[in-house]
């Protein structure tokens, strides 16, 4: 079985996975459950809740009883993100992956309700790992959901999207540090949480945790320059979508900062640097993982 072939069959157990804690669609507020799992089943390759449960296999981890609930609970969050980001008073998208997005089909008021109820929904999901779990594992569980509130929040996911819509809306050239403030908090916090609480669940120690975190940090900030490189280099008809629109809405991106070369070799020495930090070797999954992450063409 090749990469793409493996990389499907762990999305798709992921994704049956997810769907196991989603609301039923019923009662008086049904019309929000039904957009909210609108909103989470809208496509995607599950790279959040993928790298999460990888890195709990990569640290040992053997019971994925607690895990289940966090993976499900993490693309709540990450869905959320986009529901709100898609919003007219935001990014105003019409289609996200091919599909209308949520405000599109279901209204401006009920998608800002989606977007509310899936970020409390995942909270509630996420503690169902208690259900299943031991006394001993407690303390795992709740490390992790300090981790999956604080990469979310305000100093985490949330601060990098502030920082965002206030740059774009005062049309400012940002420098950059700035730009990185952006990229870290927006972009790999959540890549940072789902690391991090792959391998609090599986117990590693927080030495152990911290390179994770750091290894995440770089996998988004290296995800996020190849965006910025593919804007420039990329063709077209892989990407699905024009190439060059950055510069000709004067955006501010990675390559029009450092340049072009600068902006290849970071991404080739972040992506270097996040594999050694937590030791994978080149016939693990994570590690094809994360380099296809980094180096992919679209």
């Amino acid at each position: 079985m090749n990469f793409e072939e493996e990389l499907t069959q762990k999305a798709q157990k992921i994704e049956k996975s997810i769907r196991q804690y989603l609301p039923p669609e019923e009662g008086y507020q049904k019309t929000v459950f039904q957009a909210m799992n609108y909103s989470v089943l809208g496509g995607g390759k599950r790279i959040r809740p993928l790298l999460m449960r990888e890195t709990f296999i990569h640290c040992g981890g053997e019971n994925e009883a607690a895990l289940h609930p966090f993976m499900a609970a993490l693309e709540m969050i990450h869905t959320y993100s986009l529901v709100h980001d898609d919003l007219p008073a935001m990014d105003n998208d019409e289609y996200r992956r091919g599909r209308k997005t949520t405000h599109v089909v279901y209204g401006e008021d009920m998608a800002i309700l989606v977007g509310d109820g899936l970020l409390n929904f995942a909270f509630e999901t996420a503690l169902r790992a208690f259900d299943t779990a031991s006394p001993s594992e407690y303390p795992r569980i709740i490390r992790a959901l300090q981790v999956l509130a604080g990469k979310a929040g305000v100093y985490g996911m949330i601060g990098g999207q502030v920082c965002d819509v206030e740059s774009e809306n005062r049309q400012e050239k940002i420098n950059g540090e700035k730009l990185l403030f952006i990229h870290e908090h927006k972009t790999a916090a959540l890549i940072e949480a789902a690391m991090m609480i792959g391998g609090i669940l599986a117990g590693a120690g927080e030495e152990t945790v911290s390179s994770l975190e750091k290894a995440a940090y770089n996998i988004g900030i290296a995800f996020q320059i190849q965006d910025d490189v593919l804007d420039v280099t990329g063709k077209e008809e892989i990407l699905g979508k024009p190439v060059g629109s950055d510069e000709r809405n004067f955006k501010q991106t990675y390559v029009s900062i450092y340049g072009l070369q600068k902006s290849v070799e970071d991404v080739e020495s972040l992506s270097r640097e996040a594999i050694t930090l937590i030791n994978l070797t080149e016939d693990s999954f994570l590690y094809e993982l994360i380099t296809w992450l980094i180096h992919r063409e679209k």
